[in-house]
């Protein structure tokens, strides 16, 4: 009896031990996709913010006030800024957590520190625009 449990149980250990590298792999390229969607949101933003930027450039250019719609623009930058920080924050996390070693944990809480930094700052420049401009949050 005692025979048959160790045997079993060393079945299911050696089929666990088996999937550890698909696990592994599973959450390697689930890492990347996150990292890839942040980079994705913050290039979409910028490519979409430079395309406003250049037709504010031209309203101005034609002696029109674009005061509003700048404050509007930094808004919109700033956004898809603090969204790919956050994605890429979850994907240094995920990574963490495949190879937990101190060297590891130690560069992911300095790289939480830094984008923690600039998510508070920039949040804290959008919400003073908004309010100064009396722009609605959206």
């Amino acid at each position: 009896m005692i025979l048959l449990l160790s045997s079993t149980s060393e079945a299911i250990g050696g089929q666990s031990r088996a999937a550890m590298p698909l696990v592994e792999a599973a959450m390697s390229h689930l890492a990347v996709g996150i990292g890839v969607i942040g980079v994705a949101a913050i290039t979409w933003g910028m490519v979409c913010g430079v395309i406003k930027w250049i037709g504010l450039e031209w309203t101005n250019f034609q002696r029109r006030d674009v005061g509003v719609l700048r404050e509007q623009l930094r808004r919109h930058l700033g956004f898809y800024l603090l969204l790919g920080l956050e994605f890429l924050v979850a994907a240094d996390i995920i990574e963490t957590l495949m190879s937990p070693t101190l060297e590891h944990l130690a560069i992911l809480g300095g790289i939480v520190v830094i984008r923690t930094v600039i998510s508070y700052g920039l949040n804290w420049e959008l919400s003073q625009s908004a309010s100064h401009t009396g722009v609605s949050e959206s």
